[in-house]
């Protein structure tokens, strides 16, 4: 009978063993997937801004027919645009500060950075619809309108899918319970989830910080430039 159950057994354990390895090389590749999609994400989008940054800086030195700025275009208001880029600006220092605190265990004090962040961005994206609806100028009324009307759609539209991204990370840390953060959690799947959710999260504050800079930049070149 032992003869007979032995074999079993034993292919019941190593059944579990290849499955116990199988389940951590897919969370190790989730690991690697949030670090390499997020260098990705920012070489994906430093070609797409730099498109719009060259379309500025060769249609301004042209000027063909002095198109680029004419005095018939009034520029955007400063003051808006001030507001917008501040609001995108203290919302990437403020998420970033709160990294620091759920790294070092602080569950709670993360939660409170990330919702003021949340509703920096989502400000953020409605005050630049509002904006877009009641330009001073027409789309191609000039090259400086027709850059400012290609960059601010896509750019709003990116800064609306990070708050999502955002959104997501506030639900998924609601369901971890705080002592994870400070303890070792008592299963392997606790604290693989509680890897996966920080991996998420440094990637998001990396791309947040990214499209604080771009939003820096173009603000220095549609607004005070």
């Amino acid at each position: 009978m032992a003869e007979l159950t032995a074999p079993g057994g034993g292919g019941t354990a190593e059944a579990a063993t290849r499955a116990a390895e199988e389940k951590a090389f897919y969370h190790e590749a989730a690991l690697n997937a949030a670090w390499t999609g997020t260098r990705l994400a920012i070489g994906g989008m430093s070609f797409l801004f730099g498109a719009f940054a060259f379309a500025y800086f060769y249609l301004e030195s042209s000027n063909g027919h002095g198109k680029w700025l004419p005095s018939s275009t009034t520029p955007p208001r400063a003051w808006w645009g001030a507001l917008i880029m501040a609001l995108i600006v203290a919302g990437a220092a403020i998420q970033t500060v709160g990294l620091q605190r759920i790294k070092g265990g602080s569950k709670r004090p993360w939660l409170l950075s990330a919702v003021v962040a949340l509703t920096f961005g989502l400000a953020a994206v409605a005050l630049q619809i509002t904006e877009l609806l009641s330009l001073p100028f027409q789309p191609g009324q000039s090259g400086f309108a027709s850059v400012f009307v290609g960059f601010y759609p896509v750019a709003l539209v990116i800064w609306l899918c990070a708050m999502i991204w955002l959104e997501i990370l506030i639900m998924r840390a609601r369901a971890i319970p705080d002592i994870h953060f400070v303890e070792q959690p008592p299963t392997y799947d606790e604290t693989q989830a509680v890897q996966r959710f920080q991996a998420s999260l440094s990637g998001f504050t990396t791309v947040w910080n990214y499209l604080a800079v771009v939003t820096f930049i173009f603000w220095l070149l549609f607004y005070v430039r």
